[in-house]
């Protein structure tokens, strides 16, 4: 199900209306990837569409997603899946609002890394600081769950002695459909370390900063579609 959302943070429901009818009364557009555009496996058609018919409208837009990974990753992946080029253009990642703040505040400092190691591209300028000892870090970045194990109860366990560390997740999200499947996400761990009492720094939707640095949005009348 696919809503809109006014800064006014008034909503309605798009499912018979669709998104075309309020598409020329606004000035900026931040569109969802994941369960918008796709749903993990393949496009929609239908977004897709609406995709072209802002192009062709040469209205601005921008591609949003609470993907821990570089803006460059996710454009290669959306590409493999058929989306033009034009489209893929104006991706902008929750990874890459979170590896901007790290290449600027924590990019000499020691981390421990939560999450599978196809996310390591969003470290890999610094990846010299990355320490497999999380007794031996100054701070921890979690893009989203180990590979090999989805037990939170195991995560717990590994945040009991280390709550005095700030922990910066790439992803919001709790959960994310792949398809058929359902996935926990980086949000998750986040939440278990905030209830044992750490600090955590979200980057991604719905947090201000993604929005403010994938595009100037001063005096612009804004939709957002997720």
């Amino acid at each position: 199900m696919v809503f809109l959302s006014y800064i006014s943070n008034m909503s309605e429901n798009l499912d018979e209306k669709g998104a075309r009818f309020a598409i020329n009364d606004h000035d900026l557009l931040y569109i969802d990837i994941w369960g918008v555009i796709h749903n993990g496996v393949k496009l929609y058609d239908n977004a897709v569409n609406v995709l072209d018919h802002l192009h062709d409208l040469n209205k601005e837009y921008i591609l949003l997603t609470n993907a821990p990974r570089p803006n460059k990753t996710v454009k290669k992946f959306l590409s493999q899946m058929g989306l033009n080029k034009n489209h893929c253009d104006k991706v902008y990642t929750s990874g890459e609002a979170a590896l901007k703040y790290l290449e600027k505040n924590l990019s000499n400092s020691k981390f421990f890394h939560i999450g599978p190691p196809k996310d390591f591209d969003l470290f890999s300028s610094f990846k010299k600081n990355k320490t497999d000892d999380i007794q031996n870090c100054d701070f921890l970045l979690c893009t989203g769950l180990f590979e090999d194990n989805n037990n939170l109860n195991y995560y717990k366990q590994l945040f009991a002695k280390k709550k005095n560390l700030k922990m910066i997740c790439t992803n919001p999200d709790l959960l994310v459909d792949r398809g058929d499947r359902r996935e926990l996400c980086a949000g998750s761990i986040a939440q278990i370390y905030e209830e044992a009492g750490g600090k955590v720094d979200y980057f991604g939707k719905p947090y201000p900063l993604v929005y403010n640095l994938s595009a100037n949005s001063d005096n612009k009348k804004i939709l957002c579609i997720g």
